[in-house]
């Protein structure tokens, strides 16, 4: 499936994909965490930037990590969650033109993947129980 990296701007290269994927944008309502939802036939996976955060990042960054950490979480419809390392942050541009907006309390289920809004922060799970919750003050990876 394709990395879907819209919302990052080039920071994360295009894998070659010979199916094409629906794409989802959406954004918290606090507007400091953005998704991109990928869904194909049989899988799916769940790109977030946060953009301000607070505390230590979720897992310590590898060693050969010279650029952001702790701010892009990927994740498949199966497997652990990964943390990206970064040269770039958020593009603004891209960010204002995100529309859609997950009310809190609201839950999106994108085929192996589920989220869940809260005021407390983005929750999202997939099929094999791993999953992120993304918030300001801090960022946790199960």
């Amino acid at each position: 499936m394709r990395r879907l990296a819209l919302l990052v701007l080039a920071i994360l290269p295009l894998a070659p994909s010979t199916a094409r994927a629906d794409v989802f944008l959406f954004r918290m309502p606090s507007g400091n965490v953005y998704c991109s939802v990928g869904i194909e036939a049989g899988s799916s996976d769940i790109l977030c930037t946060i953009v301000d955060r607070s505390g230590p990042p979720a897992r310590p960054a590898p060693a050969d990590c010279m650029a952001f950490w702790g701010h892009v979480f990927f994740m498949r419809d199966t497997g652990p969650v990964e943390m990206e390392c970064t040269d770039r942050h958020l593009d603004s541009r891209l960010a204002a033109s995100v529309q859609d907006v997950a009310p809190y309390g609201v839950t999106g289920s994108f085929g192996g993947i589920v989220c869940l809004s809260l005021q407390t922060g983005l929750e999202c799970r997939n099929a094999s129980g791993h999953g992120f919750k993304l918030a300001r003050g801090a960022q946790i990876v199960f």
